[in-house]
């Protein structure tokens, strides 16, 4: 196992890690996949900094806002500033940004093998690089989605029409609020204010969509459990949300005994007692994937 200390910084013991990972992944039967935000922002999609500041300038000089993810819990004065926040949001992150590189290189190395994903991002980066939809549990949501504000009903709604119509109202985020009251998407059932399908707060809704998401999960992990060769790949996942990926990836190492990849910028110990095939890959992302993948 390897250590994220002072020794691990050293070129000859990455290689080593990197070396380790390798050969791991290409021995395995089965690769699950669990990805956070820090791959998202390995491969380019930062939310905060140069890219932040330069295309919400307007929001921070009105809000005082300082990053995209602290600014997804902002107390809105109106629905109406809500979604020109949100609609700038989602077309930032999800509508504009084509397949990124790294993505495009998980695809590359992962589509011909028995692979499931889970992953807290909500970019929609996974299938825009080719991973079958029915092979991702996006346990947070995802941008493409909107639900009823009062979670009144089961179904969800694309939200791509509703944000070129804000865009167009508000010059692409040039206007802090939408000045069409009409263009605030609201359920079609109850009539309340519709919200991006994410999990910032109790009314997530975790209905049939996200459940049947689920399942395919468990029963996919059920059996490559069963069937052993399993290997889990952790990218980029720190401690905003331990529980959904980093503590249970770890659970699942100490209790089967797989090989545990683990991969982040600062994150990448692994501390958990008992675990005794592990690999700690530190370092930008971008950089130890294409090695491990034989890129280059």
């Amino acid at each position: 196992m390897f250590d994220n200390g002072e020794t691990l910084q050293d070129a000859d013991c990455i290689a080593d890690a990197i070396a380790a990972a390798r050969d791991a992944l290409e021995g395995a039967q089965h690769i699950l996949l669990g990805a956070g935000s820090g791959l998202s922002s390995a491969a380019g999609l930062t939310y905060f900094g140069e890219r932040f500041e330069a295309h919400f300038k307007n929001f921070i000089d009105y809000y005082g806002m300082s990053d995209l993810y602290s600014s997804g819990f902002y107390p809105f004065p109106d629905d109406e500033a809500a979604w020109a926040y949100w609609a700038e949001r989602i077309w930032f992150n999800r509508y504009n940004p084509p397949s990124l590189e790294l993505y495009d290189q998980l695809f590359s190395y992962l589509h011909n093998r028995d692979c499931f994903i889970i992953t807290t991002n909500v970019d929609g980066q996974f299938p825009k690089a080719g991973f079958a939809p029915g092979r991702i549990f996006a346990a947070q949501g995802d941008y493409g989605f909107m639900q009823c504000g009062r979670s009144c009903h089961d179904e969800l709604y694309p939200t791509k029409e509703a944000v070129d119509a804000i865009r167009l109202n508000t010059r692409a985020g040039e206007r802090v609020r939408v000045s069409d009251s009409s263009l605030v998407p609201t359920c079609p059932r109850c009539g309340a204010v519709m919200i991006p399908w994410l999990c910032t707060d109790e009314r997530f809704l975790r209905g049939g969509t996200w459940c049947a998401s689920e399942q395919r999960y468990s029963e996919w992990l059920d059996k490559a459990r069963a069937s052993g060769g399993l290997v889990l790949l952790e990218m980029g996942v720190g401690f905003s949300v331990p529980d959904v990926i980093r503590f249970p990836f770890e659970r699942l190492a100490q209790s089967d005994g797989c090989t545990l990849v683990r991969m982040n910028y600062d994150a990448a110990s692994i501390d958990a007692p008992g675990l005794q095939a592990g690999v700690s890959v530190p370092g930008n992302i971008a950089e130890t994937w294409p090695r491990i993948a034989g890129i280059g």
